[in-house]
Order: structure tokens, then sequence, then C-alpha cells
């Protein structure tokens, strides 16, 4: 990405298909100063062609508004783009050899990098001993994130780096010991290396139609100089747009660090996979209900605090006793400041994953906003899953109930918590529409709809990711296969994605089929990414 440059003040974009629920049958659209300024047929489109800086010939493609992720973490997306990925490691001994084969090609990095191991997937279910990672990081600092980001194994040199006394456990660090090492293992990261990692996560964000993400950051997941660092780059530059949240119990250090709110990874819990989500009966493989770091009373004056401050509040929330603590505790808080004033805000809840009839009632009733991520299921769902494993197959099958969040009146914003689930904003529509569990899954509409103006309603915009006049040029451009067809009429077959839809066509996401391809992605009327040869 390069300084920001002036673009063209008007565009016209023609011979397309349009998603617009402006026209169902739109086929171009004019951009000016920033805006969508008009949508409409070819036709129609001649009476602007004279006055306009530049045509853009779609040659058939699709545009749309461009996707929102709801929840990334982007430095340590860009770190895993650009460092060790152990995400399809097959085995330990695999990962065991990616971990010697990088040690070796980076000789000067400081502390070595990696994510994305899964034992639960490898043979003989076990993470790598300390003995196992000294001989291969040679004896070096080595910081291995489990794929949720909510453990890690690390060697004998960073624990020498590490502050305090972490204890003897020869196994996956979580809680207090993950956060001490994780601070640890990112401080050795440079500013150089930080920036650099942050453009990359951003340049792949727009290359995949992404134009706009939320950050999530905090105390206990990077640091305050990577959390300005980041919005002051993404001011800087063309790419997508940041919207940063601060998990920090401080109200005004929140707004201090230029934060829309003092939410996202604000822990109430941990994870399924690291045994840390907190839930009211035990895990069917331990003999515990895993972790509580935030109760009732503690959400209900976090959320006080910052209705009165005019932010909002959000907590990260995965196991049902965890879902509880909160709903419970935004509701006291609405019976001290008031309902309405606690709807207005648009608190969120990240992850949100097992809910009941009652707490998805709670979260209608109070306006909270469920911020998820559909790869979760994809990756982890199923009879024979990491949630079966973990929970039993009946409790399993309740997780990520998106329909009845939907049924219920709930807000959704999808995203991927990248890098727990990579960037992929077609695959999260896919996994959302073809969830394991039949009963919770969406229509395609729905669940695009949850990825574009879900996030910026999450936000507190009503007036964004939809491409309708006087909304922001955030569009991405399209190459994919036929639209779903609905009926022989070739009118209406181009724009019925849903017999109950009414709106105009999305590509058919179906098993099988190719994902869409980003030909271009536009942000505020200017142009961030075109794929090389379009």
């Amino acid at each position: 990405m390069s300084e920001r440059t002036a673009e063209p003040q008007t565009v016209l974009l023609r011979r397309g298909e349009v998603h617009s629920p402006a026209d169902p049958f739109a086929t171009a659209m004019v951009v000016e100063a920033g805006h969508v300024a008009w949508v409409g047929s070819e036709g129609a489109a001649d009476a602007f062609a004279d006055g306009v800086d530049e045509v853009v010939d779609l040659d058939g493609a699709l545009v749309t508004p461009a996707f929102t992720d709801a929840h990334v973490h982007t430095t340590a997306t860009g770190l895993a783009l650009t460092g060790l990925d152990l995400s399809d490691a097959p085995s330990l001994e695999a990962a065991l050899a990616r971990v010697r084969d990088f040690a070796a090609a980076r000789p000067d990095d400081r502390v070595l990098l990696g994510h994305g191991w899964d034992a639960a997937r490898w043979p003989g279910g076990r993470p790598p001993t300390r003995a196992e990672l000294d001989e291969a990081a040679g004896g070096r600092p080595l910081y291995l994130s489990r794929i949720d980001v909510h453990s890690a194994v690390v060697s004998t040199a960073l624990l020498d780096l590490t502050p305090g006394d972490l204890g003897p456990a020869d196994g996956p660090l979580t809680a207090a010991a993950h956060h001490a090492v994780r601070a640890a293992a990112f401080g050795a990261v440079t500013p150089a290396q930080r920036a650099g990692a942050q453009r990359a996560a951003l340049a792949h964000a727009a290359s995949l139609g992404i134009g706009s993400v939320h950050e999530c950051g905090g105390p206990d997941i990077s640091s305050e100089d990577d959390f300005t660092g980041l919005l002051r780059l993404a001011a800087a530059l063309p790419g997508p747009r940041v919207f940063g949240y601060w998990a920090e119990q401080d109200v005004d250090k929140a707004r201090e660090l230029g934060a829309v709110g003092a939410a996202g990874d604000l822990f109430a819990d941990g994870s399924i996979g690291s045994h840390t989500a907190c839930l009211h009966a035990p895990y069917a493989d331990a003999d515990h209900t895993g972790t509580a770091y935030l109760d009732a009373a503690a959400v209900a004056a976090h959320v006080v605090a910052c209705t009165e401050a005019g932010l909002q509040a959000g907590f990260h929330a995965i196991g049902d006793a965890a879902v509880t603590a909160v709903a419970e505790g935004v509701r006291a808080a609405a019976e001290k400041v008031g309902l309405s004033r606690v709807r207005a805000a648009r608190h969120r809840v990240e992850h949100a994953e097992m809910l009941t009839p009652d707490t998805i009632a709670a979260f209608a009733e109070l306006g909270l906003t469920a911020s998820v991520q559909p790869a979760f299921d994809a990756l982890w769902g199923g009879e024979e899953g990491m949630y079966a494993q973990r929970l039993g197959a009946e409790r399993a099958r309740t997780l990520n109930p998106f329909a009845a969040l939907l049924r219920g009146g709930v807000p959704l914003a999808f995203g991927s918590d990248s890098p727990v689930t990579p960037l992929d904003p077609w695959g999260t529509v896919r996994a959302a529409a073809f969830h394991r569990t039949p009963e919770h899954r969406v229509s395609v509409r729905a669940a695009f709809t949850a990825h574009t103006r879900g996030g910026w309603r999450a936000v507190g915009r009503d007036d964004a990711g939809v491409l309708v006049p006087g909304a922001p040029a955030d569009y991405a451009v399209w190459r994919t296969e036929e639209l779903v067809v609905q009926a022989p009429d070739d009118r209406v077959a181009r724009w019925s994605t849903d017999p109950r839809s009414g709106t105009p066509g999305l590509p058919d996401l179906g098993p099988g089929r190719d994902l869409p391809v980003c030909l271009r992605t536009v942000v505020g009327g200017r142009t961030v990414f075109v794929r090389p040869g379009e």
C-alpha cells in the first residue's frame, strides 16, 4: 500500500450486476465524492457517461458492498501471514519439523513466533513438551499459540524472558501465565516488524473484498503502542477502515487511545478448545467447568461506565455460564441507567457460542449485538469435531445458533477472529448458510447482510454496508459463477437468492461451488486493491 492519493471524483461502473436494494435489477452505479450517487439500469447509465471522470466496464462482474470483519487481531494476523503457520500441520512431528526449518530460516529474529497448532487433530492428541520445543528451536525463545489463541506452548528461553514465576507445568499455558508469555513474545517484535505485519494484514484483507475491520486490542492481547500505531497506519494509507476496540475496564483509557468502545476481547472467560470457557456443567473430557474472569457485578459496573461515557461496552463470552453472567450484568446495568440508554449504546458480546433460549431473549431485550464467527462451526463443529470432544455431542449441537438469534431479533455481526480462523468473508457466509447443525443455518442473504451491514451497525452506523445513494462507496467487484436461479424467468432469476428475499442476486455458495474472486476493492471511493491482470 502507498500513501493516499486522489481518486477520480466521479466514477461510473456499468455492464455488471450491482447488489443494491435500491434497484434489484441494477447493472450500473455512479460513485461521487466517496459516496454512492446512483444505482440503476444499463440504459439509464448512458445519461452519466459524459459527466464522469472514469468509466469502469464490469464485463458482467458482480458489485457488492465491501465486507466488514467484526473481530480481527490485525498485528497477530500479519505475523501469522509472515511467520510460522501450523494450522495445517498434520501431526506433532510435522509441527516440530516446521519449527526447526523456521528457526533455521530466521536466524536474526529475537523471538520465534508461530500460530495455529491444534493437538486435538493430531494422532495421539498431545501438544509438544518443553524439551521438544527447546530442541526444535535450538534453545531460542519460541512462542506457539494454539489455534484459539487462548493458550500457548513456549520454550524455556522464552520463559527466562518472562517476568514472574509461571509454575513448573510442562504443558500449554493459559490465563495469566499465557498473557505474561504472550506479552514477552510480542514485546520482542520491533516497531518495523509490527508495522510490516499490520500492512500485510490490511493488504490481505483488501484483496479479499474486506473494506473495514474491527480491531480487538487490549492489554492482555497486544499493547497500547500496537493499537495506536495501527489506527495511525490505517488513517494514513489506502486500505480497509479500522475501528478499534480496547478491552480494558478503563473507559478513559479507551477514549484516550482512540477506541470506539471499551470492548472486544474483554474476557469474561476463555475458549472451549483450551478448556477455559466457563460452563454451567463440567467438560466432557475434563473434571472442571473452565475459568471465569468477570462476574455479573463487574459486567454491570463496566456497562454503566461505558453507557454514561457514550462508549460501547463489550465482552468476550463463550461458555454458557460466561454468557449468562454477561446477560445478567447488562440487565443490572439497564436497571440502573435505563433500558433505553443501554439499548441505544449497542453494547456487544464477542463469540457468544453457548446460548440458551433465555440468554437469546436477554440479548434481544437489551439490544446486544452478537459478534460471531461462523468459521468456528465449520472448523470445530459436527458429531466428531472438537466441540463434541470437549462438551459431548448433545451440548455441541447447541452451539452457534445463528437462526435462533435472528428469529429472536438479535443483531448479528460476522467476523473471523483472525488469526484464529483466516480472513475469508465468502467462506464465512458459506459456513453460516451450511452450518453443521441444520437447524442453526441461515440464508445466504442473511449471512451476507451480517457480514456487511451488520458490522457497520455494530459500530453504530446504519447508513453504510449497503449500496444505496448516499452510502459510503465501500464496495468490491467479484468474478463469480452464476447467481442462484429461482425461476425460469431470466429477469427474476438474476436477482432472487431466496424465495422470500426480494433482494438482488448473490453467488451460489453451495458445496462444490467455487467462491467468488475479488477483482477490486474500493473504500470511500478510493481503490485499495486491484487484482493483477484486471
